[in-house]
């Protein structure tokens, strides 16, 4: 696997089992250094081996033909007017777009690719200075025979960067809670500006393919998007919600209603009933908590006739709470 790809996936792949094998990352496809000639020399020289190739597996956009692809007209009884999908080796893309387009014609399928990459076109679109790119799972330096960059399947390409797609991760994690990777991130960037094209009541479908757990160490973490440029050291400062260096004082709120342990509970019910409570802190002078008396323990001990309406709330304190 090349350099750059996680140490999250290294280790799981060690987990079960397997040698890492690493190499470079500026490897062109073709070179004997690169991950998919290093596999093709293991696999002569490993007895029983096998390469599934998911660049030439006709499987791979197959999966998504009869998976990925029904499981979406079916979450949207079949009304889609774009989909936006990175494309890597391109199953994903091809599965998909092959599949909506049988069933809707009239669907726009828009094909993410990032810059450094030479899988958009026209291939205008992939010139450019950046030589290599920090996102997993989408774009080469080859295309891959499974991916179908015909106008029958692709629409329209759009190329993208690291920094936004990253940062579009990160909001996406903090704001949607979709625990998601670099490529999805990449994904809603591109489609937040695919989908300007659209009109009002008509649906944009974005394929998020990747979660944060092969990503702990990267994008989510704020040394490492500093190191790398896609963040400022006092952005992740500013980052931070309005609020967050508030104190709870702040906040203005009342006391709170407590109560002594030698108070009656006949005014301990009382108390409960006025402010709709149903349990009250007990503290000493000191204004330590020594526990709370609950409305339907206390309630319940007086059915019983084991305490009675005069007796000290001392009496049925309880020393914890729930939580």
């Amino acid at each position: 696997m090349p350099d750059k790809m996680s140490a999250e996936k290294a280790n799981v792949l060690r987990a079960l089992g397997a040698e890492i094998v690493r190499t470079p990352t500026e490897a062109a496809w073709d070179s004997p250094e690169s991950h998919i000639e290093v596999a093709k020399r293991l696999n002569k020289d490993i007895p029983n081996s096998h390469i599934l190739d998911q660049y030439i597996n006709p499987s791979n956009p197959l999966a998504h033909y009869d998976g990925t692809a029904e499981e979406i007209l079916r979450d949207t009884d079949g009304k889609v007017d774009m989909l936006v999908a990175g494309a890597g080796t391109g199953g994903t893309i091809t599965g998909i777009a092959r599949k909506l387009k049988e069933k809707i014609p009239t669907v726009k399928v828009v094909g993410v690719d990032p810059y450094g990459s030479i899988l958009a076109l026209p291939a205008s679109l992939n010139q450019t200075e950046i030589t290599g790119y920090q996102v997993e799972g989408i774009g080469y330096d080859f295309i891959p025979s499974v991916l179908d960059r015909s106008s029958k399947v692709v629409d329209k390409w759009m190329k993208s960067e690291d920094k936004p797609g990253f940062i579009m991760a990160r909001r996406l994690i903090r704001e949607e809670g979709l625990l998601c990777g670099g490529s999805s991130g990449t994904a809603v960037a591109a489609a937040v500006e695919a989908a300007k094209e659209l009109g009002p009541g008509q649906r944009c479908v974005v394929v998020l393919p990747d979660s944060i757990r092969n990503y702990m160490t990267k994008h989510l973490n704020d040394d490492w998007m500093i190191d790398n440029g896609f963040m400022h050291a006092n952005e992740a400062e500013e980052d931070k919600h309005w609020w967050s260096n508030e104190t709870v004082a702040s906040l203005g709120l009342q006391s709170p209603v407590t109560i002594s342990p030698s108070v009656k509970l006949e005014k301990a019910i009382g108390l409960l009933k006025e402010h709709g409570f149903d349990m009250l802190p007990v503290v000493d002078e000191a204004g330590e908590i020594l526990g709370v008396v609950t409305e339907g323990h206390l309630m319940s001990l007086l059915a019983q006739g084991k305490v009675a309406l005069q007796d000290a709330v001392d009496k049925v304190r309880l020393a914890f709470f729930w939580f």
